[in-house]
């Protein structure tokens, strides 16, 4: 999971000084749109719409535009009528890629999906091909000098938490997806501050790519995560550090 959630990590980074805001700022509109129209637009009765609204607010998305989101999801305003779908498939190496998407043009999306894999190495694969390679969980990742290492988990695991490994230079929190808030908002009420925190699709073992395959992983996930209507990417890639790190810097 090292790969996964290092480049998590750093797109997490990236995206908080992301020039194209605008675009962000679609991203999380939309999933309001979508949350609160499959939970409702209650946010202390929709998790994934107060999780939605939390990372918008981070994001310092306005609370109008949150408003008018959560009241199109639910039907009291007209507007684009979006759908979620999931693409998987396979990347340079053998990597296995899954892309969520939030679309209001299916035929589109497919479209486009095929032709961005096929142009960077990669397949689209059928319904079913790559899922079974993950898992859904929260992950929560501390920078470890943000904490210190027993009292993190001491109270990471009073709050729910699956399980915690510690990496070279941050902790890694798993949760499964019903803890994860309660956990999030333990670390968050004891002033920790963590670099990535988020419902995802964990990687059940990774597979190790370098040269000239790596930088081509890197420039799918990258063209991957550019798509209009990406949501989120996974990948079971394990890339070493130094290669993520750059490939970041030059995306930035």
């Amino acid at each position: 999971m090292s790969g996964h959630s290092k480049w998590a990590g750093i797109k997490h980074k990236k995206a908080a000084i992301d020039a194209k805001r605008g675009k962000i700022f679609t991203k999380l509109i939309k999933e309001i749109t979508v949350a609160a129209r499959e939970g409702g637009g209650n946010p202390d009765a929709n998790p994934r719409l107060r999780t939605a609204i939390q990372n918008a607010k981070a994001q310092n998305v306005p609370n109008d535009k949150i408003e008018t989101s959560i009241l199109r999801g639910t039907g009291q305003l007209p507007g684009l009528s979006y759908e979620e779908v999931t693409y998987e498939g396979y990347g340079p190496g053998g990597v296995a890629i899954i892309v969520e998407v939030v679309t209001d043009n299916k035929n589109r999306a497919i479209s486009d999906m095929r032709y961005i894999f096929s142009k960077n190495g990669g397949n689209l694969g059928e319904r079913g091909s790559v899922a079974w390679m993950f898992s859904k969980k929260g992950l929560i990742t501390i920078d470890k000098d943000k904490a210190n290492e027993d009292d993190l988990i001491a109270i990471a695991l009073d709050a729910g938490a699956e399980d915690i490994q510690v990496k070279d230079d941050s902790y890694e929190i798993i949760t499964t997806p019903d803890n994860f808030e309660a956990v999030k908002k333990a670390i968050d009420e004891a002033g920790i501050e963590t670099v990535l925190a988020q419902v995802s699709m964990i990687p059940q073992t990774s597979v190790v790519v370098e040269g000239k395959e790596a930088h081509q992983v890197l420039k799918l996930m990258e063209a991957l995560e550019d798509y209009d209507d990406t949501q989120n990417v996974y990948s079971n890639f394990d890339i070493a550090d130094d290669i993520l790190e750059k490939a970041a810097q030059e995306a930035a």
